[in-house]
Order: C-alpha cells, then sequence, then structure tokens
C-alpha cells in the first residue's frame, strides 16, 4: 500500500514532519537522546551499558546519515538476510516500545541502537500511521478536538502490513505524516529490512496482531508531569502549537487514553523501564537479551556456498550460449592476462552485445499479425509482457548496461551495489538506486517487468543470491528474473539455480573450479579492474569490490 485517496501533497521543506522511520548503521559508540522527540539530541552512554566491540571498516565510500562529536550512523551495509537456498533464514528482531505520550519511548529506542552496535537497525515510529482525515476532522484537529490518542486514529491495518514485511525483510513504504497540517505528505519513505526493528508508539501493545509481531515487548514509564513538560516543549518548538491548546487537549484526550488505552497494555510488557533512558540497567539488560538471540541467528554464507552441490549436474535453466569459434576467440583475448585494456573492453563488448541477444531469445512471445506495406499480412511474434528493466550489480555488472540499451529500445535501468565486507568476507547490501546512489530505490513499477539481472562474472553465487533477493523483496515474479552474467563458476550456477530454481541463468562461458580466495579458475581475474583500468589494491579500497563475487 504506497498511496491513500485525501493524502495531502505537501512540499518537503514547507512543512516539519513527525514520526517517521530511520534506518542505521553503527560504526563507533556513544549514546542519544534526552527527551521524547523525534530527532532528539545526542548524549554519551554511561559505562554501565558496554556495547561490543567492532573492528572498523575498510570501506570508505559509505555515506554518512549522522555524524556527532564520538560516532557516525550508516544508511549501508546490510549483511545477507537469506540462507543458501535462498529464504530467510533469521527474522528480523522486532523489539516493541511502549508508553505514554513523550514518556521517552524515542529516547529509549536511540540508546537501544547505540549500545546494540549491531549492523543495520531500523527504528519504526508508530506516529507515522496516523488515519487520513476527512475535511470535518481536520476542522476539528485544527481546533484540537481530534482525539489523536485514541485507537481508532491509527491505520492499524498498513502498520500490521509494514512491520509484517519488514520483519521478514521485505522492503517497505512508510508513510510521513505532517503534524502541523495534519495529513500524510505525497512521499513515502523505502525502507529496507534489518536486523533489529524498534517499533516505538504509544499504542505499541494494543492491537492483538501487532502483539504477535514483537519479539521484546518493553514498556517506557515516566511520571506524568514529566510527560507533560516535555509534550509542551516538543509541541510549541516543533509542531506550531500554542500552549492553552496543548493543555486542552492534554486534559481532554492525552491524559483519559493514557488510563483508558495505555496504561492497561503494561501486563502485555516482558520489561518495564522506569525513569526512560535514564534507567542504564534496563537498557543493558535489553541490550545483552538482543545480542544473545542475534548470535543464535548468525550464518555465514559465502563459503557455506562454496561447498555446496558439488559434482551435481548443471541444472536446466542455465543457458550457456554456443562457444562458436568467434566466441571462442574473444573468450581467449579476454582471458590472457596479457591482453592490453582496449582489446579487453572491445572483445568483452562484443560478447555483451551476442548475451544480451542470447538472453532476449528467451523471453516469452505472443503471435500477432501485421500489415505489411504491400497489402500482406505477416504473422509474427511481440513480447508478451508489459517491459523490460535491467539491473546491474555494480560496478562491473553497469559495463554490460551499454549493450543492453543498444539492443532494447527505451529500457529502464535500475542498479544494486554489493560489497563484500572485509571483516566477515561476507555480501553486503549497499544500495539500489535508479539514477543516484545511496538510495534504497529500484524503477517503479518493477514488479510487472521481465528484469535483466547483469554482473560481468559469478563465483559462488553470493552476490547474485543477495541480488536475486532484493528483486523477490520488490515483488518481481522469480520466474521473471534473467541473470546474465558473461562467466560464471558451477559453483555459482548450482548455488542460484538451487536458490531459486525459476530464475533463468545465461553466460557465455562455465568454469569448473573456485578457489579458497572465492576466485574463478581458469577465470578473467578481476573485470571491473581490468575494465576501468583500476589496480585491485585501489579498487578493494575505493569501492570495496572484490574478485569474482
Amino acid at each position: 500500500m504506497e498511496t491513500q485517496s485525501g493524502d495531502c501533497n505537501v512540499k518537503p521543506d514547507e512543512q516539519q514532519t513527525g514520526g517517521g522511520v530511520e534506518a542505521v548503521r553503527s560504526r563507533s559508540h556513544s549514546g542519544s537522546g534526552d527527551d521524547s522527540t523525534d530527532r532528539a539530541p545526542r548524549c554519551p552512554l554511561t559505562p554501565s551499558i558496554s556495547p561490543r566491540k567492532q573492528p572498523a571498516s575498510k570501506s570508505k565510500t559509505e555515506p554518512p546519515l549522522l555524524r556527532t562529536n564520538k560516532r557516525t550512523i550508516y544508511t549501508a551495509g546490510r549483511p545477507p538476510w537469506y540462507n543458501v537456498t535462498g529464504t530467510t533464514f533469521k527474522e528480523a528482531f522486532v523489539i516493541g516500545l511502549c508508553g505514554g505520550s513523550a514518556s521517552g519511548k524515542t529516547t529509549v529506542a536511540n540508546k537501544i541502537i547505540e549500545a546494540l552496535d549491531v549492523p543495520w537497525v531500523v527504528l519504526l515510529s508508530m506516529d507515522s500511521f496516523y488515519k487520513v482525515l476527512n475535511k470535518d476532522e481536520q476542522e476539528l484537529a485544527a481546533k484540537n478536538e481530534y482525539n489523536f490518542d485514541h485507537p481508532d486514529a491509527f491505520d492499524f491495518e498498513l502498520l500490521v502490513s509494514v512491520l509484517r514485511k519488514l520483519k521478514k525483510g521485505k522492503s517497505i513504504k512508510v508513510p510521513v505524516y505532517d503534524f502541523t497540517s495534519h495529513c500524510r505528505r505525497k512521499e513515502w519513505k523505502k525502507v529496507y529490512g534489518a536486523n533489529v526493528v524498534i517499533f516505538e508508539g504509544i499504542l505499541a501493545f494494543a492491537n492483538k496482531e501487532l502483539l504477535k509481531l514483537l519479539d521484546m515487548k518493553v514498556f517506557v514509564d515516566t511520571d506524568s508531569d514529566v510527560r507533560l513538560i516535555r509534550r509542551l516543549k516538543r509541541d510549541i518548538s516543533q509542531r506550531g502549537r500554542n500552549i492553552g491548546g496543548i493543555i486542552k487537549q492534554y486534559n481532554k484526550f492525552v491524559k483519559p487514553a493514557f488510563e483508558q488505552y495505555i496504561e492497561p497494555t503494561v501486563q502485555s510488557a516482558d520489561i518495564v523501564v522506569p525513569r526512560g533512558g535514564e534507567n542504564f540497567v534496563a537498557l543493558d539488560l535489553i541490550v545483552q537479551h538482543v545480542h544473545s538471540q542475534l548470535e543464535k541467528r548468525e550464518i555465514t554464507v559465502r563459503s557455506a556456498l562454496a561447498s555446496a552441490h558439488q559434482g551435481q549436474p548443471l541444472p536446466r535453466t542455465l543457458s550457456v550460449m554456443e562457444s562458436t569459434p568467434q566466441v571462442h576467440g574473444m573468450h581467449t583475448i579476454i582471458r590472457n592476462k596479457d591482453t592490453n585494456r582496449d582489446e579487453f573492453i572491445f572483445y568483452s563488448k562484443r560478447l555483451m552485445r551476442l548475451l544480451i541477444e542470447h538472453a532476449l531469445s528467451f523471453l516469452p512471445l505472443t503471435p500477432v499479425s501485421v500489415e505489411t506495406p504491400q497489402g500482406g499480412v505477416y504473422e509474427g511474434k511481440r513480447l508478451s509482457g508489459k517491459r523490460i528493466t535491467g539491473v546491474s550489480i555494480l560496478r562491473a555488472g553497469e559495463t554490460m548496461e551499454p549493450a543492453l540499451m543498444a539492443v532494447c529500445k527505451d529500457i529502464r535501468l535500475g542498479k544494486i551495489l554489493i560489497q563484500t565486507n572485509h571483516d566477515t568476507e561476507e555480501p553486503e547490501l549497499i544500495s539500489c538506486d535508479v539514477f543516484q546512489l545511496h538510495y534504497l530505490r529500484l524503477p517503479k513499477d518493477i514488479s510487472e517487468d521481465y528484469v535483466f539481472l547483469m554482473d560481468s562474472t559469478v563465483s559462488t553465487g553470493a552476490a547474485a543470491l543477495m541480488a536475486v533477493r532484493v528483486l523477490l523483496d520488490h515483488d518481481v515474479a522469480e520466474d521473471k528474473i534473467f541473470l546474465l552474467s558473461l562467466l560464471m563458476a558451477e559453483t555459482g550456477v548450482h548455488s542460484v539455480a538451487y536458490a531459486f530454481p525459476e530464475v533463468r541463468i545465461i553466460t557465455t562461458a562455465v568454469d569448473k573450479e573456485v578457489n579458497d580466495q572465492f576466485h574463478i579458475i581458469p577465470g578473467i581475474g578481476n573485470f571491473g579492474d581490468r575494465y576501468f583500468g583500476t589496480d585491485a589494491a585501489s579498487a578493494r579500497s575505493e569501492s570495496g569490490e572484490g574478485m569474482d563475487l
């Protein structure tokens, strides 16, 4: 669900928004937040919370979302969320935070994120899921006569759907609510799954379906006078309210709703945290429990793929382009370590063009009759489907885009950036993008398309598996995905075919072996380095790319 009738179109720079969702990657250690506002100031954690130390990454390409004097939070680097079968091997660990308005839920959430120090966390606020108000309700809201603390004010159906998908690792779209105009913005935020999801809201425990999705339930208990003072500060400074309207709304709606709907849900809590973000003992217990749960779910994907399916016959979904004398000759040139860069690029491009043409022959066609200029009828074929979208796995897969554009008119392109984490040697999803890097986004309505997923080489299949998993999470049908590669290892072929038996695998050649460094043998070397003229060391330090992902 992406839009609803009645959504308001508010330009991003015109109004201040509340609630929302934040995806963060941790790199260093300090705390955050001292009140319950959505963009809380940050302060150091006390020594009682001791996050696990993590080696600094060697990658220099990750763009910071937020910097403090002690900490940087990144929107990058999601590790695998599936096993060698391609299915989700671990659901996200979901922490539910409930409590009264301005009780400090967001502060607690931020401090948990700081202390957890896990690779990927999503913070989801219930404030994003207020219902769209009709004209009469908007007039009541403008006069502080609308009850935003009642369960009927929230779109629980959408909320449950979004949280369920997020827990399964799928991409989701989250509405952005504007507290000044009391409506949703036209733009929705796109968010990917995570290791940990922290969901906070005043009625986080008020719905039975929501409770089923929560792995840990935490109630933040704060004195009512403290909550009122925080609410006054927040609503005056951030939401443009006047003090009289805030007090009126608090006495008429907020306080009664807390006593009737929120306070009774404390019985559902696993942990009650008095004093909110200042209760470091309770926070430390929460962090320790989450760490223990995450450790049970760890898996090493690449090494498992390299040792799987050995000696098995090649799958029926594989199509290797006929090795004609021309194709064989071009492989001889590009595999030769002494071939200069110009020759390497020229013959690689020739092979790519042939590969794309070969792949197009596997698209379903329907019979069609056309009239010729001479008035005759020609019985022909036409693509059975809406369109084709090309998605390249950066950086080497991007070299195949010109060949695709040369033979497919008005092709749409997407990009997925995946690199190796040099601490774990596992692939990490960095971004999916159409026109600009570092946005988790693919072309609109890609679920309706046939998708050509392009990478220059496939060794263990780890990066290809992650890319296919991304497409499936964007609702692309498995049998509409075509994996195209100039060179593949048998291991990579088996890995992709076993995990996704309906994905069509198309290549110009298959080599038998993968060495201990996960490189194809005899192989082609690092395709990206040879094509772009970079050496292996600079490529790893600048782009994080390894050989034959």
